[in-house]
């Protein structure tokens, strides 16, 4: 059971992990055992709420098929054990950055004065960059 707040947890049967080979240099190890972890849940077929579900598949995040499953690969550390935590609280990290509601924003404009002051800068900036035009003799 994966607990991601007070009121929402997932079930195991909904993560599937399996392990791997690790990519990349490492000697024999790397070689040998298969300490990655590759991780797959299924957002359609999830116990999540749908408000949550549908957050998620809103996002534009590559860890996220068309589909709808997400697929986390965790490989960075040398244990089979350690990978299979990171990949669990990379899962857990995705699912509360949906729970947050984004604020709406309020469109602002900006005053006269904060205007005038930015047109003010752009015309000393442009005469400051005119002066550094070529010198010419006037002999």
């Amino acid at each position: 059971m994966l607990q991601i707040s007070k009121t929402i947890a997932i079930p195991d049967s909904e993560i599937e992990l399996s392990a791997i080979r690790s990519q990349g240099a490492g000697g024999q190890n790397v070689n040998k055992v298969a300490t990655a972890i590759h991780l797959r849940f299924d957002i359609a077929a999830s116990s999540l709420p749908e408000r949550i579900k549908t957050r998620l598949l809103e996002r534009n995040d590559n860890r996220i098929t068309k589909d709808g499953i997400v697929v986390i690969k965790a490989q960075s550390q040398r244990t089979q054990e350690q990978n299979r935590e990171e990949a669990l609280n990379r899962l857990k990290d995705l699912i509360k950055s949906a729970i947050v509601v984004p604020k709406k924003r309020k469109p602002t404009i900006p005053s006269r004065s904060a205007q005038e002051k930015r047109l003010d800068s752009k015309t000393k900036r442009g005469h400051i960059k005119a002066l550094r035009g070529k010198v010419t003799n006037s002999d």
